[in-house]
């Protein structure tokens, strides 16, 4: 192939030349996947900011029993505002800003194969979001019916602000599934002569397998919202049981897409966690091939598991061991991963930088998350952790300590890369020392909350969960403040520090080249030359 791709590092004479206004629509018309993958990791960054401060606004609320800082419809806008902002506006652009900057580099290819596409799925999101946060200002506010938004709670009983958030949920998810043709068509189609499929990087794998589940389930969930506006402003009764309807059918559908949803959100951290632990391991991923059936495998079991959110809905008893066993069988590709990751680590020449230090946190703190998710699975014990905080304090052990520790983990281990320079390694282990212990101060004893009964989404409490959870409160301060150090370590990089050397890790390079195959090349190798 001929095409060049232009240098992420235009002339800054030129900027200079012709004033601000060129620099602008650079970035604007760009078709670059790395500007591309640049403009993603910004803006999640900054959803990632908003998205926080709402939970502090909870976390406050909740230092103390009773009423205090904020009305119980406004504490609901909430709770609904920060799922929808951290899920479609943190999580998803942050590996598609991953995805990016990295596809093109690990197959060995110009660019993204769609590269005007690709510009559009991007800036198509922010105008997503300003729709949604626009409706905090309406009158009646924000949705307050939570980010699964379940009817009738969404349908008869929800503020007019309801079809704002179905026309952003829709361009969300157009975005998601451009993205996602993108990544499919460019993995198939523009991979280096000799990039054989078993010798892809397992980061590719897994967003291979992401991109198929995304384009599955999105649609889904744009039939979902548009069943939900059509119930409340033109009068059908999908979910409505006076009209025949059935409110549960909307739980049925919505986790259709809800529960493969969440393996998108951590599939392309296994990727980013296989990368990190080989380089800093000095050892080649133990057990690749397993590895990439595993993830092939977790997406499929994912289909079959949707109703594991639902055992208090009155199933059969049939269906609800179907979906016992189906989710406690997904566990074990999971384990599989897990075990080949400390495979890797054993007997190799560790060192802990940074990124290492959020990969090793991410497979400990991650197979907790595991571990509370397998007691939801199992039907009887689900009836008491039901909408309690123990759910919640499952799911951000998967969220925040797994795809978000991913995250970061990914930022300061391509941060050379991407910016010619070293980040701080002093400001990096406080950023990790600082997210980990609150973090976990922060989500640990809300299972203790949550098996004492505690429910979820309520403003107020009995006052035997007080101390509790004030603890909870100060740990989410804390690792909302310590994110500020995170941003102040990029900023640093950005701005110069040490020149990155060509290999910034002295990690695996090289050494892959010389085993027998299918051993996947390291992201800062140089794929050997193909004649």
């Amino acid at each position: 192939m001929t095409t060049t791709t232009h240098d992420t590092h235009h002339d800054a004479h030129d900027d200079h030349h012709h004033g601000p206004a060129k620099g602008i629509m650079r970035w604007v018309l760009t078709t670059n996947h790395k500007d591309i993958g640049t403009l993603y990791l910004w803006f999640s960054f900054i959803m990632f900011l908003i998205g926080g401060a709402m939970a502090m606004v909870i976390r406050a609320e909740l230092f103390q029993p009773g009423l205090q800082l904020v009305e119980p419809n406004f504490f609901n806008q909430m709770t609904t505002v920060h799922g929808l902002v951290m899920v479609f506006g943190a999580v998803m652009p942050a590996f598609t800003g991953l995805a990016n900057w990295l596809i093109p580099m690990m197959i060995g290819a110009p660019d993204m194969a769609l590269p005007r596409m690709n510009n559009w799925s991007f800036w198509i999101l922010p105008f997503a979001f300003l729709i949604l946060l626009s409706s905090l200002f309406m009158e009646g506010g924000a949705p307050n019916f939570g980010w699964t938004f379940y009817a009738p709670l969404s349908t008869t009983y929800s503020p007019d602000s309801t079809a704002l958030f179905v026309f952003s949920v829709h361009i969300m998810g157009m975005s998601s599934i451009m993205g996602a043709i993108n990544v499919i068509v460019t993995i198939v189609n523009l991979r280096a002569p000799g990039m054989t499929w078993m010798k892809l990087p397992l980061f590719v794998w897994t967003w291979l397998i992401t991109a198929f589940l995304l384009i599955a389930v999105m649609p889904v969930l744009a039939g979902t919202v548009t069943m939900v506006l059509t119930d409340k402003y033109f009068g059908t009764s999908f979910f409505d049981a006076a009209g025949g309807g059935d409110p549960v059918m909307f739980q049925h559908i919505f986790w259709f897409f809800g529960h493969p949803e969440v393996y998108i959100m951590i599939l392309p951290s296994f990727g980013i966690i296989s990368a990190i632990v080989p380089a800093f391991a000095r050892k080649p991923l133990f057990g690749y091939a397993s590895m990439v059936y595993a993830t092939a495998s977790i997406a499929i079991l994912s289909f079959l598991v949707w109703a594991h959110h639902m055992f208090t809905t009155g199933m059969p008893v049939f269906a609800e061991l179907f979906f016992m066993y189906c989710t406690m069988l997904i566990a074990v590709p999971t384990g599989v991963k897990v075990f080949n990751w400390v495979a890797t680590m054993w007997r190799g020449s560790m060192t802990f930088e940074t990124p290492m230090l959020f990969a090793v946190a991410f497979i400990i703190l991650f197979t907790i998350g595991g571990f509370s998710g397998l007691m939801l699975a199992i039907t009887p014990v689900d009836f008491q952790y039901h909408d309690t905080y123990f759910v919640v304090a499952h799911f951000h052990y998967v969220l925040v300590t797994g795809a978000i520790f991913s995250i970061m983990g990914a930022a300061y281990y391509w941060l050379p890369k991407w910016t010619g320079h070293m980040y701080d390694e002093k400001l990096g282990k406080l950023h990790f020392w600082c997210s980990v212990i609150s973090v976990n101060v922060l989500f640990f004893p809300m299972h203790f909350l949550g098996l004492a009964g505690m429910p979820r989404r309520i403003p107020d409490y009995a006052v035997q969960f007080a101390d509790v959870n004030q603890i909870v409160s100060i740990g989410g301060f804390a690792f909302g403040l310590s994110q500020l150090i995170f941003l102040a370590v990029v900023i640093k990089c950005i701005r110069g520090g040490a020149k990155a050397p060509a290999k910034p890790w002295e990690g695996a390079e090289g050494l892959e080249w010389t085993l027998p195959s299918p051993a996947p090349y390291h992201s800062f190798t140089t794929p050997p030359e193909v004649k």
